[in-house]
């Protein structure tokens, strides 16, 4: 039962209400004397527990003895006693957001009969509040009620409480959305009952996104409100002369694990409406001719009886269509014969917005692919508001962090050497999901460090298990963002890493880390594209990955030939345009094209190339990033001449040579090598002059090896040097004459 008892149970014997209009204030009535044991600390109520049934207002009245309680006839039903009988009562003290959100009450006449009556809703939930305010009343009571000169009694079929489930009862107040139910047979017509609850479409009052389990999304969920709700917490009448209709579908729509789904859910459970009915969209599907549009149907059945019997009286119905993109593709766009996809795609539009258009329903489709739905869906008056879910900012990860470990830290097994804000910073481009993945990750090791492999039989202390930094540490690094900097492929793409090799390299690593900068800060340029050519393994794409690495930038890609070997080009033009379209979903991003002629296939013979491959890199080249969204490509080649005969070349904004190595930049790379002796550096350093630093890097290796191998652990550990002539031996085997 909800509340408390102030005192002991006591036996009173039932009477009958003193006077008849008593009977219409749903009170109970007792001596003064006994009065003040029902009183409820702190305010001026006086509430009984009746039978263990329901909850009564206690008054005062000079004509009832000591001992003894006055109750109605309906409560006397409800309580299953008659007058002279004893029954139990006890103080009872409400607890606390005890406040009902929405009550409904169904209507009947007190004498039943051929009458008829309109009951303005409105009006009555005024008066009723009035009479009936600080009262509680509970699932399936029972009151007597005089409205307009006629008696009604009022049947209580649901009571909810903000933000408590299971809670049958609560106590009226001035914000509580009252709705009102008559049967057909009843001879009572309720009208205006959109006014009487005209702000509580909502079950709760305010809303607290992170209690619901929403992180990060705070500004999208304001624009859902705004364009999809704002208009259905007003009356009918408010709309109606606006000249407006409601929003019938939303969709929402980002990259996968952003929350989408969750969010569709919880707006389902927030709505004062049926139960949300949720469908992924490959259930619908059927193997039959003409079931799958009956399925579609069907989903609007209950939305559609309602329409008809209630009318403006109806509850919203929410229907959540998960991967909408499986079922509602372009029309024409599906080759398989059957014509099905169109069907339920005009299906579909036939409901939400036909001829016969249900103004009681709200479709939210969700999708990874806005661009595979029919265009017909997207309009006006269908699926109008979409709403992008994309990756969360840094204030968004620190909330979603903090959603994660909050039972964490309520039972203290959160160690106090994290630091949550931190983490948000460390894991750019990670979606909610991911997020969720790094803690789940992080508690494995915590749980493993307090597992014996050779006895898992034995007890674990709770009290033992600490999830720390450095778990979440590990964490973020086993679980890699979809949409994050690919670390690895970039520092494979520098094996030897980044050594000084001369003025001329670095002069061209501080112009590019300029172009980073640019891309930064500047608000006129949000696509900058520069290429960096120069001989084979002069170090282009090693220069282009260090840039990347030191970018900081959230994305970071490179699109190499290798990565695409065997596939169609039209593929490799997917996978393309794919990388593309990932990187407008971060803030920054950086792309690097790798060896730009090996993508396009290019051969010397002839020449040939792929014409499609590249024709969509000069289109990608010269697309502006969505709104907000910036973006760095580099590009490397070997071929410079090539590229600037087919166009490519123009498409880049600015063009650095990467060059190979003189005598004084190789004599700066083999002394931090220190792999020679300082007498034989300089002999060295002139046989290697203009040789591409990649070439110097594997001849040095082969040097190493030794005349008779076996050389290189005592060389790279500096024990030993490489000799001169058995450097000079390698060369003329690396060197083409």
């Amino acid at each position: 039962m909800a509340g408390g008892y102030g005192s002991q149970v006591m036996t009173m014997t039932v009477t009958n209400t003193p006077s008849a209009d008593l009977a219409f204030t749903n009170l109970a009535y007792c001596s003064s004397s006994d009065l003040r044991q029902f009183s409820v600390p702190g305010s001026d109520l006086f509430l009984a527990n009746v039978a263990d049934s329901f909850i009564l207002s206690l008054c005062g009245h000079g004509s009832i003895r000591d001992g003894s309680i006055a109750l109605n006839a309906i409560q006397r039903r409800h309580a299953r006693v008659s007058t002279g009988d004893m029954v139990s009562v006890s103080r009872f003290v409400p607890p606390e957001n005890f406040e009902l959100a929405m009550l409904t009450l169904e209507l009947e006449f007190v004498k039943k009969g051929t009458k008829s009556e309109q009951v303005d809703a409105a009006l009555l939930s005024t008066q009723l509040k009035r009479k009936y305010i600080n009262q509680v009343l509970t699932v399936g009571q029972k009151a007597t009620f005089e409205y307009h000169g006629t008696n009604y009694i009022l049947t209580v079929n649901r009571a909810d409480v903000e933000g408590q489930n299971g809670i049958e009862r609560g106590m009226l107040s001035q914000d509580t959305y009252i709705v009102f139910e008559a049967s057909n047979a009843s001879g009572i017509k309720i009208v205006n009952q959109r006014e009487a609850a005209s702000s509580n479409i909502f079950k709760h009052k305010e809303f607290n996104l992170e209690s619901l389990g929403i992180g990060g999304l705070g500004a999208e969920f304001a624009d859902i409100f705004r364009r999809a709700f704002a208009s259905r917490v007003f009356p009918p009448h408010v709309t109606s002369r606006l000249g407006i209709k409601h929003v019938k579908g939303m969709l929402l729509f980002g990259p996968p694990g952003t929350g989408k789904t969750l969010m569709a859910r919880q707006i389902g459970k927030m709505l004062n409406g049926k139960d949300p009915k949720i469908v992924n969209g490959p259930e619908v599907l059927s193997k039959f001719v003409g079931e799958t549009e009956k399925n579609v149907r069907d989903l609007f059945a209950d939305a559609e009886q309602d329409q008809r019997t209630l009318g403006d009286a109806s509850e919203l119905h929410v229907i959540i269509f998960d991967e909408i993109d499986a079922i509602c593709k372009s029309r024409g766009s599906t080759r398989d014969g059957t014509g099905v996809h169109d069907s339920i795609v005009n299906q579909l539009l036939t409901k939400i917005d036909g001829v016969e258009a249900l103004n009681n329903v709200l479709l939210i489709g969700m999708t990874n692919r806005k661009d595979l739905l029919d265009e017909a869906l997207l309009r006006p008056g269908r699926l109008e508001v979409q709403v992008e879910i994309s990756l969360p900012d840094e204030a968004g990860r620190l909330q979603i962090l903090q959603i994660h470990t909050n039972k964490m830290k309520e039972n203290s097994f959160l160690g106090h050497d994290i630091n949550l804000q931190e983490l948000a910073a460390r894991t750019k481009n990670y979606s909610g999901a991911e997020l969720e993945g790094v803690v789940k990750s992080a508690t494995s090791y915590a749980l493993n460090r307090q597992l014996s492999m050779d006895d898992l039989t034995k007890p674990v202390e709770e009290e033992n298990i600490k999830i720390t930094m450095e778990d979440f540490l590990h964490a973020i690094h086993e679980v890699q963002p979809a949409f994050g900097a690919s670390t690895d492929d970039l520092e494979r793409c520098r094996l030897n890493g980044m050594v000084d090799s001369g003025d001329r390299h670095n002069h061209i690593y501080k112009r590019a880390m300029l172009l980073v900068e640019q891309v930064k800060v500047s608000t006129r340029s949000p696509l900058v594209t520069c290429l960096l050519e120069g001989p084979s393994g002069s170090g282009k794409t090693a220069l282009a990955a260090t840039v990347g690495i030191d970018s900081d930038f959230p994305y970071v890609k490179i699109v190499s030939a290798e990565t695409m070997i065997g596939l169609h080009e039209s593929t490799k033009c997917a996978h393309i345009v794919k990388v593309f379209e990932d990187a407008y979903k971060s803030p920054m991003s950086i792309i690097i094209l790798d060896d730009i002629e090996r993508l396009l296939e290019y051969v010397a013979i002839g020449p040939r190339f792929s014409n499609i491959i590249s024709q969509t890199l000069m289109v990608l080249l010269k697309r502006l990033p969505p709104k907000g969204k910036k973006l760095l490509v580099f590009g490397t080649t070997s071929q410079l001449t090539f590229l600037d005969s087919v166009g490519i070349c123009e498409a880049f904004s600015i063009t650095y040579s990467v060059p190979t190595l003189r005598t004084e930049d190789a004599k700066k790379v083999l002394k931090q090598l220190n792999v020679f002796s300082e007498d034989d550096v300089e002999a060295a350093a002139e046989a290697l002059d203009d040789m591409p630093i990649k070439k110097l890097y594997m001849l040095i290796e082969m040097a190493a090896q030794g005349e008779y191998g076996g050389s290189a652990e005592a060389i790279y550990a500096g024990r030993e040097k490489i000799k001169l002539t058995h450097f000079f031996d390698c060369l003329q085997d690396v060197v083409r004459f």
